[in-house]
């Protein structure tokens, strides 16, 4: 559950305030800022049904589109309003339904697992590699400057702080952390299915096929430093 709403967060680009706040202009319900956080970072540990009830109306609400619910905001909350803009998504189960409160509540429990959209865990210690990886596999070995245009193109993310950051680690100025992965696969993903239009592969796949870039790209910089002494 925890990576569930970590990566949803992440994946939007929101603070832990923003679900919060849209509850309230929506009266959906009562969640404390402090008590998604916690939920975010697997110290939540035993919510109170209203939790789940606002998480699951929130959701669905996102779900029909945020033309829908953007009068009820934009007076009260202007700048929710403006992050909401820039990403709203709702979180889908296997069936391309929201989930509901009930959903969130059996995945808290363990008695559903997670979407298979969501359904991945990348270690800190393999972040670096797995940047090196994305920028090598999206440019197919080209130099950035000969794939940028194409590459920023097909990267369908509209949030100017979200575009910086995947410039700047497609460019090998910084790599993304594990957490910032975790946002960030499903349209990194999106991007390569654009770039690649003959490649069905799933986010998993995408994944591991990075994951065997990495590797790849380890070995050759060992050849490289071997054969330079």
């Amino acid at each position: 559950m925890a990576h569930l709403v970590h990566v949803w967060h992440e994946r939007n680009g929101w603070s832990h305030k923003v679900l919060p706040a849209l509850a309230e202009c929506l009266d959906l319900g009562r969640v404390h800022s402090s008590q998604i956080s916690n939920l975010r970072n697997g110290k939540l540990v035993s919510p109170s049904p209203e939790v789940f009830f606002a998480l699951g109306k929130v959701n669905q609400a996102l779900s029909r589109g945020l033309e829908n619910i953007e009068s009820q905001i934009l007076s009260v909350h202007p700048e929710l309003h403006r992050s909401l803009q820039e990403s709203a998504i709702a979180v889908e189960g296997n069936d391309n339904n929201p989930l509901s409160a009930g959903d969130f509540f059996e995945i808290f429990v363990g008695l559903a697992s997670l979407p298979s959209s969501f359904d991945w865990f990348i270690e800190e210690a393999e972040a670096s590699v797995l940047s090196a990886a994305l920028a090598d596999y999206l440019c197919k070995g080209r130099s950035w400057r000969m794939c940028r245009e194409q590459v920023m193109s097909a990267y369908p993310v509209s949030k100017k702080q979200r575009r910086d950051r995947f410039e700047a680690v497609m460019a090998g100025l910084k790599d993304y952390t594990a957490e910032e992965l975790d946002g960030e696969l499903l349209d990194l993903h999106a991007t390569n299915k654009l770039l690649n239009t003959n490649n069905l592969q799933g986010a998993d796949d995408f994944l591991e096929n990075l994951r065997q870039r990495g590797l790849l790209l380890q070995d050759q910089e060992k050849l490289e430093i071997i054969f330079s002494d």
